[in-house]
Formats: structure tokens, C-alpha cells, sequence
């Protein structure tokens, strides 16, 4: 499977590019294997795969979302704040 030069510069005037006959002709080789490569990966039984969105992720990354410190009281947060305003946390502004 290749991509017919006249395919490759319609494509290359929609993408607003300008190719020299030098670059065409990279370009097509390019894209041919390109093309060439999606068809071998289309010969690639897929029936019963699940869907992923990483090769290497094989568990959720998000932890569990649970209270670790019971102990914890609004009071005892407040006071680890490096400075307030009544019981608000000042931040810096930011624009």
C-alpha cells in the first residue's frame, strides 16, 4: 500500500504545506511505510483484548480515596497554615 503522489500533495495543500520534488518524494516513501505498517497491524487478532490506554499500566494509579488520620481536626490543620485570617488560609495572589 503507497499513497499516490497526487494524494500527497492534496494533503500537503490542505496542511498548508509547500514541498519541494525532494521532499515529496521522502515524504512518500515516509508515508508509504507508514501505511504499510498500519496494514500489518491490522492482520493483528484483537477479538478478545481489552481496551488499554498504557502498555505498561496494569493497575489504577489513583489511590483509594480514605481518611488516614482520624485525628485529624480542622483545628490541628489550621495550625500547621504558615498564616491566617480568622480560620482561612491566606495564599498569595496569583494573576
Amino acid at each position: 500500500m503507497h499513497m499516490e503522489k497526487e494524494e500527497l500533495y492534496t494533503t500537503a495543500y490542505m496542511a498548508r504545506l509547500k514541498l519541494s520534488e525532494t521532499e515529496s518524494e521522502d515524504l512518500e516513501k515516509a508515508v508509504s511505510r507508514m501505511l504499510e505498517y498500519f496494514e500489518k497491524m491490522m492482520e493483528v487478532d484483537v477479538e478478545n483484548l481489552e481496551p488499554t490506554t498504557h502498555a505498561l499500566l496494569k493497575d489504577n494509579r489513583l489511590r483509594k480515596d480514605e481518611i488516614t488520620a482520624k485525628e485529624q481536626t480542622s483545628e490541628k490543620i489550621l495550625k500547621n497554615a504558615p498564616e491566617l485570617e480568622d480560620r482561612f488560609i491566606v495564599t498569595p495572589n496569583v494573576l
